[in-house]
Order: C-alpha cells, then sequence, then structure tokens
C-alpha cells in the first residue's frame, strides 16, 4: 500500500509514501546517462537520460520504485494487488516488462505527453525479473514539471491511459472508481462549514475545522486517496525551496501509517517504510524513513551524469536526534 502525488507550487515535486511490511534493500541511486540498460524485450539503452530514485539494486539492475529523470519526468509504481494484470508478450505491441517500466520511461522521455504517446500500443508483460522475484502487482503515477500526471493501469482488460485531474495516486480500486468516490467528500472544506443543514437554526461552531469533520481516516487505499487528495489540493504554495520541500512531506505525513495501524499477520505491520520527494526542475531526491525523520537529500546533478556506473547512497538510516542542552 502506498501513495504519491505531484505537488505544484513553482517548482515541481513529485514522490510518495512507500508502505510495506518487508524491505528489499533500497537504496537512494542514480543512474547516469552512459549506464547500459538491457531490457528484456526492447533494444537496449546504452546512452539515455540520467535518473534518481529509490531502488534495489539486484545484478547491478536498478528496479526502480520511483524516480525522476533529468528532464523533469517522475513515475512511481504502486500496488495494485487485486486488481493488476499482465499479459504475455504481443508481436504487434512493444512490449515493456512491468520491472523495467520505470527505467524504460525515464530513459527515453522527457514529458507526460510523449509518454502517453508511446503507450498507445503498448503491452505490460508478465515476465519476471527472476524466477524467485514474481512480477509484482503495479500501477504508475507519471508527472512532468509542467504540473501534468497520468495513472497507468494494466488491468484484465488491457492497458489503460488516465489523466489525472487530482495528481495523486494510492492502490486499488481502480483509477476511475477513486475519481468517482470524490464526490461523497464535495462538501468537505478547509475551515467552518456553512450551516446548510438547519439554516434557520444557529449551530454553535464548537471546534475548528469542523468542515473537515467527513473526511476519512482510515489506511485503507480509498480513505488514503481521499485525504491526501484534499491535503494537497489545499496545500499553499510558497517560492521557497525549504517550504516546499516542508509542505510535501507534511501532506504526506497526513497518511502516512505507523506501526500498529495496519496489522497484516502476529507483531506483523504494514508501515510507511520512507518517504520521498524529487524537485523536477533541480534533480535533487529528499527523503526520511520510519526510524529517521530527519530529512536527507541527494542531489544528481553533483554526481558525474556522463558516467557508466551506478551511484549509491544509503536510505535507511537511525533516528537522528538533536539534543539541545
Amino acid at each position: 500500500m502506498c501513495t504519491s502525488i505531484l505537488y505544484s507550487p513553482k517548482d515541481h515535486y513529485f514522490g510518495r509514501n512507500l508502505d510495506y511490511e518487508i524491505a528489499y534493500g533500497q537504496k537512494v541511486v542514480i543512474t547516469p546517462k552512459n549506464y547500459e540498460f538491457e531490457f528484456t524485450d526492447l533494444p537496449a539503452e546504452k546512452s539515455h537520460y540520467a535518473m534518481i530514485g529509490v531502488a534495489a539494486v539486484a545484478d547491478n539492475t536498478p528496479l526502480y520504485c520511483d524516480a525522476i529523470n533529468e528532464k523533469g519526468l517522475g513515475v512511481a509504481g504502486l500496488s495494485f494487488a487485486g486488481q493488476g494484470k499482465y499479459f504475455p508478450n504481443a508481436a504487434d505491441k512493444k512490449n515493456i516488462a512491468s520491472f523495467e517500466f520505470i527505467s524504460y520511461l525515464l530513459a527515453t522521455y522527457e514529458t507526460v505527453d510523449q509518454v502517453k504517446e508511446s503507450l498507445t500500443n503498448a503491452n505490460i508483460s508478465n515476465v519476471s525479473f527472476a524466477k524467485n522475484t514474481p512480477a509484482s502487482e503495479l500501477h504508475w503515477l507519471v508527472g512532468d514539471k509542467t504540473g501534468k500526471s497520468i495513472v497507468v493501469e494494466s488491468d484484465e482488460k488491457g492497458l489503460h491511459v488516465y489523466n489525472n485531474p487530482v495528481n495523486a495516486l494510492t492502490n486499488a480500486p481502480l483509477f476511475p472508481e477513486q475519481l468517482t468516490n470524490l464526490a461523497n467528500y464535495a462538501s468537505v472544506v478547509p475551515g467552518e462549514p456553512d450551516n446548510n443543514f438547519l439554516p434557520g437554526v444557529n449551530l454553535k461552531l464548537y471546534s475548528r475545522s469542523l468542515g473537515t469533520h467527513h473526511l476519512p481516516g482510515g489506511m485503507d487505499s480509498e480513505s488514503r486517496f481521499v485525504k491526501v487528495c484534499f491535503a494537497l489540493n489545499h496545500a499553499p504554495k510558497d517560492s521557497d525551496e525549504v517550504e516546499n520541500v516542508t509542505n510535501f512531506f507534511h501532506i504526506l505525513e497526513s497518511v502516512e501509517q505507523a506501526k500498529g495501524m495496519d496489522q497484516i499477520g502476529p507483531n506483523s505491520f504494514e508501515y510507511t517504510m520512507y518517504t520521498s520527494c524529487m524537485n523536477l526542475e533541480k534533480g535533487i531526491l529528499y527523503f526520511n524513513c520510519y526510524d529517521d525523520s530527519r530529512i536527507s537529500a541527494v542531489d544528481m546533478n553533483k554526481e558525474d551524469l556522463d558516467s557508466s556506473d551506478l551511484v549509491v547512497y544509503d536510505l535507511f538510516k537511525k533516528q537522528d536526534i538533536s539534543f539541545i542542552n
């Protein structure tokens, strides 16, 4: 279970919460321009756009969870369990393995519009990275520095590309159903509500923010989708980088999962393992994790982007508490 957003104050910020119960050795990974991608069913990319994001590295291959490229395109893969379906290779289509989807898009394209065009005759194939690594059921949020985003879903009916007017994504159900559900919260407002219930009665507003009373608070994907859409689309927009990064993290904190809130087995909990925030204009990845709430950052432009070697930094750290006495 995860939540991803595109936040557009002055610059554009793309990222996500990754919610799960097991870590797979994810790192901050920069793939420079001359690292060779050997795709399963697509031509190898020996020279391509550089990218930065969070990935597990297996056999020197970055398996990205979320990332952006040097041109300001971002892609995040989120769980789509129970709804996602991939298909065998089709001779008349562009076959993209699900585990290569993020790397392929970021290596090749600059904008959401280019991605949409490229997927008109595409197929997400059911090829696995390895025998012991089954293909995860995912769908994807794709955004760029125009502030535009799309959702890509492969279900039993085939591949779908949806325009995303809210710039957010969680998990199942299907994205059109998530959008339809938002109508149930059309009366929610940030602040004091108008008294349309009993206009002739002087109702005492006993608390601030009663306009948000009906916002859901569950950890399920529909509840998180509603709440993050509200937080994102009412967030202030500033020109200051630190202020905007801070706002981004607070938006996703509104739907983060603490251990104990989502139990999946005895003493086993899904929780927010990390939060990423990537500036699409500057190529900077900001992040924190469950055990270290301090925000750290990696600037891809401070590395040799003409190299052919992956650059890897630790993602998960221990809590960094600043004692002031």
